[in-house]
């Protein structure tokens, strides 16, 4: 069965937006960063929410290049959210940012979120970036911070994404279906699995935004022939199935969102 494309960003007559919403953890590109770039050109974002950003060495600047290589510009994070970040292409009207830093646990890696408050035409959008613990515990509390954190955030509407390090059905993963929509349960479109490319089996890896916000299709993005079968609508390139596995060691997860209008 031929999955068809998402659908394109655009601004509504009334002032609600439709954007596409990438999840990615590129793995500190310390894979082909050429493939990274080109599968996420192809998924013509408007906003990219990364896990495991460079943190070390001139980690801006590696930043920066990929987000170059892939027509989008920096936004927040890196390593001062401990590696989520966000871009956004230049689409966004960006009202604020903040990165966070999470408490740390003795012997477990620093986490923390990478956020922003931008606009998209007439709509407001409270954005997250995270990367969850591998303990259990922990990452359970960090579900509840993230839930947080977006209440506080001063907005109707928010999108947030990232490395779960979790399987839905998950004491932490459900805590965030419980207060946020799961897109791909929502809508669900393309594939579901996000770990591992060589083998996937399961789906660790999502976005979630809250209940007044369309989710129109989500999931992870097929590649070639699926693509070409139906037509690239976006007369850029189109994800091959090459280009996924080398990028990194998770698929990304992509979201058609609409997002209302703000209300005056």
């Amino acid at each position: 069965m031929v999955t068809p494309p998402l659908p394109n960003s655009r601004t509504e007559p009334d002032g609600s937006a439709v954007i596409r919403v990438l999840s990615y953890n590129i793995r500190s590109l310390r894979d082909d960063t050429a493939a990274l770039a080109r599968v996420i050109t192809a998924c013509t974002p408007d906003l990219v929410l990364i896990q495991e950003a460079p943190r070390f060495f001139r980690w801006r600047k590696k930043l920066a290049r990929l987000a170059a290589a892939s027509g989008q510009v920096i936004l927040s994070g890196g390593a001062t959210a401990a590696g989520p970040a966000i871009l956004c292409s230049l689409r966004a009207t960006v009202e604020r940012t903040e990165d966070v830093l999470l408490p740390l646990t003795p012997g477990q890696h620093r986490r923390g979120f990478a956020t922003a408050v931008v606009r998209f035409g007439g709509a407001r959008l409270g954005v997250l970036s995270c990367h969850l613990s591998l303990q259990k515990d922990e990452r359970y509390e960090q579900g509840g911070m993230l839930l947080d954190r977006l209440a506080g955030m001063g907005v109707e509407h928010a999108v947030a994404g990232g490395d779960i390090n979790e399987r839905p059905g998950g004491p932490a993963f459900t805590r965030l279906a419980a207060g946020l929509q799961d897109c791909w349960a929502a809508a669900p479109w393309g594939s579901e699995y996000t770990w591992t490319p060589g083998n996937p089996f399961q789906r660790i890896d999502a976005i979630f935004a809250t209940k007044g916000v369309e989710v129109l299709g989500c999931g992870v993005p097929p590649p070639l022939p699926a693509l070409l079968e139906h037509g690239d609508p976006h007369g850029g390139p189109a994800v091959t199935e090459a280009d996924l596995r080398a990028a990194t060691d998770h698929f990304p997860v992509l979201a058609a969102l609409r997002v209302p209008a703000l209300q005056t």
